[in-house]
Order: structure tokens, then sequence, then C-alpha cells
């Protein structure tokens, strides 16, 4: 799924994971400030990730993920949080390169690939506690 979803749509879902893991709700406005867009923006864009069936949101009330968001999201996630590790980890970068890095990167990874260094990672590196799920 994330693979079928532009790269701006994935960001709108890690950010309403990250909301929501943190605070336990989302608001647009939340998401607006969080990705430096517009509240037109994201508007728009929470409508077509409702169309796909990837989240709830009445207008003015809070975004939640629905079941099928909520595993794309933790996909797109996952993706990243390994592309970070391996950055930092294997590779040596700063942990603000490779979170800058990861978040560009994590758009274009084929799943193959994001497959192969997922199993990598768990071969070389100690298991962590916020190591990315396969």
């Amino acid at each position: 799924m994330p693979d079928a979803l532009s790269a701006s749509k994935q960001d709108y879902l890690e950010t309403i994971l990250d909301f929501t893991a943190e605070s336990g709700q989302v608001r647009s406005i939340d998401i607006a400030r969080s990705l430096g867009v517009s509240r037109a923006s994201v508007n728009k864009s929470l409508g077509v990730l409702k169309e796909t069936g990837l989240v709830e949101h009445e207008h003015y009330g809070d975004v939640k993920l629905t079941e099928k968001g909520l595993k794309a999201a933790r996909a797109i996630r996952a993706r990243h949080n390994a592309i970070k590790l391996f950055l930092s980890d294997v590779l040596g970068v700063s942990q603000e390169t490779a979170e800058h890095d990861a978040c560009r990167m994590e758009h274009t990874i084929s799943k193959e690939t994001a497959e192969r260094l997922q199993e990598y990672l768990n071969k070389i590196l100690p298991a962590k506690p916020d190591a990315p799920e396969s």
C-alpha cells in the first residue's frame, strides 16, 4: 500500500500516526503545523485519504486512521526507521542527517529493498526496543 501513495500522502499518514501516539488525538491544524502546509491543503489531502479508506475525518473533527490506514502508516514508519537506523548505526551518519535523509528515501525505496534492509539490520544489530517492526 505505501508504494501506491504519493510521498505527500505517506507523510500525512506518518504525521497522523505520530500525533495519535503522542496525544491520542489529531486535528487538521496539528497536521498543518507539523508539515508546514495550509489548513486548506490538509483538508484536501484528508479528503483523498478518506476516499481511499485510510482515515476517518468529519469536518472540524479529529482525524483517525482506519485499520487500513494504521497498517499503511506503520509500514511507512517501519521503512523510515529501518533506513534511519542503517544510516546512523551502520554508516555512522549523524542522527540529524539520518532523520532528514530517511524522510526522503523512505518514499522511493522499493518494498523488496526495504525488506532486505530490515533482514540485514536484524542480522547485524542487536535487538533494540525502538527497532523497526518487520
